[in-house]
C-alpha cells in the first residue's frame, strides 16, 4: 500500500481526525511485518489499548450511575474485545490501508482480526499522542466511531458467551462432551501471538476462529459454529 498524501487525507476524513504529525498516522498503520527498518505500530498499540479502556470506563461510569462495578466491567469488555475492535477497524477501512509485507498481504494478513485490532488500537494511540494527550479530543473521536453505544451493547451482549450458547444447543442431543476445541495454528512472537482454534462436534468441524489468545479464538470459533444453528 502506497500511503500517498491523497490516501492519508481520505483516511483522515473517514476517521474524523486530521493529524499534525503524519508520521504518527503512518506508524499506526504499519504492521510489524512491513519493514524491519521502519517503526511499526506495536508501541502505539500498547498506548491505544489503555486509552480505549479509559475512554469507555469513563463513558459507562457516567452513563450508568446506578450500575455496580461488575456490570460496568462487563460492558467495557463487550466493546473492547477483539471481535468488536476488528469490526470497528473494518468500518473505518483500516484493512484497505494497513501496510503489511508482500508475503503477509498474499496470505491475507491485512484481514486477520489480530492485525486489524492492533492497528485500531495503534490508531487511537496515535490520535492521543498527536493531540498532545488531549483525552477530551480523543474521546470525541473514538466515541464517534462507536455511534450509539447502547445499541452495540445490546447486540454484542447477546454474543458475549458463544461457547455457552453452543453448548446449550448441542448438549441435549449429544451430551456434555460432544464439543471439543483444538488449537490448529499458533504464530508470532510471545508478546504478539495469534491463535487459530477449530471447534469439533463428535470429530466433525463446525467452525474456526482466530484471536490474540486461545480463549478469544475459541469464542470466535463458537460464533462461527452458531451460525449453522441460529437463524
Amino acid at each position: 500500500m502506497d500511503l500517498s498524501q491523497t490516501t492519508l487525507n481520505a483516511f483522515e476524513k473517514q476517521i474524523g481526525y486530521s493529524f499534525n504529525n503524519k508520521d504518527l498516522l503512518i506508524e499506526s498503520l504499519t504492521h510489524s511485518s512491513f519493514s524491519p527498518e521502519k517503526q511499526n505500530n506495536q508501541r502505539l498499540e500498547f498506548l491505544g489499548d489503555a486509552v480505549i479502556h479509559l475512554i469507555l470506563t469513563k463513558k459507562f461510569f457516567d452513563e450508568y450511575p446506578t450500575e455496580r462495578e461488575g456490570i460496568l466491567s462487563r460492558y467495557r469488555t463487550t466493546l473492547t474485545r477483539g471481535s468488536f475492535l476488528t469490526h470497528l477497524a473494518l468500518k473505518l477501512g483500516i484493512d484497505k490501508i494497513l501496510q503489511v509485507s508482500v508475503a503477509e498481504k498474499s496470505a491475507q494478513g491485512h484481514l486477520r482480526p489480530a492485525a486489524l485490532e492492533d492497528a485500531l488500537e495503534a490508531l487511537v494511540g496515535a490520535i492521543f499522542t498527536d493531540s498532545g494527550s488531549n483525552l477530551d479530543k480523543t474521546t470525541d473521536i473514538i466515541l464517534s466511531w462507536y455511534d450509539d453505544i447502547s445499541i452495540h451493547l445490546q447486540d454484542q451482549e447477546q454474543d458475549l458467551n458463544p461457547k455457552g450458547r453452543l453448548q446449550e444447543i448441542i448438549q441435549p442431543r449429544h451430551g456434555n462432551d460432544a464439543l471439543s476445541y483444538v488449537v490448529v495454528r499458533m504464530e508470532g512472537q510471545p508478546h504478539d501471538r495469534e491463535f487459530e482454534v477449530e471447534v469439533f462436534l463428535l470429530g466433525k468441524s463446525l467452525g474456526s476462529g482466530t484471536g490474540k489468545s486461545k480463549k478469544e479464538a475459541a469464542e470466535e470459533a463458537a460464533r462461527q459454529a452458531l451460525m449453522k444453528f441460529v437463524p
